[in-house]
């Protein structure tokens, strides 16, 4: 799993590329992030600088997660959400800044699928 992550997911030239397909791009991405959850559950080798990784690489950098929301807004929820599940099923544990700043993250674009944004009435 570290090796598959390290050369295909957290790669550049992969996710890069991936993101050239636009909405569909985006998908793959996301599948590709399940399946290491899948990966955890089945297996449970799965090492939690993998989740950390994934989080930071696509979900805490502004600019990528924009990029994300812009191509695939359901697709990049269910990241943030299955980053969530991890955590929760105890396959990582982040510290509490990362946590909080997945959480937000994932509100984020939870209310950008929902069209909630700036400009409109709390």
């Amino acid at each position: 799993m570290s090796l598959e992550t390290r050369t295909r997911v957290l790669n550049p030239v992969w996710y890069e590329s991936m993101l050239d397909h636009g909405y569909e791009g985006v998908r793959q991405i996301e599948a590709a992030l399940t399946n290491t959850v899948g990966w955890s559950a089945t297996t449970g080798k799965v090492q939690p600088w993998v989740y950390q990784q994934l989080t930071q690489t696509f979900l805490l950098d502004d600019a990528m997660r924009n990029r994300l929301a812009k191509l695939n807004p359901a697709a990049s929820a269910k990241m943030a959400n299955r980053l969530l599940e991890a955590h929760e099923r105890k396959y990582w544990t982040p510290d509490a800044a990362t946590l909080a700043d997945l959480q937000r993250a994932g509100e984020d674009l939870e209310d950008r699928l929902e069209g909630i944004g700036a400009g409109v009435a709390a």
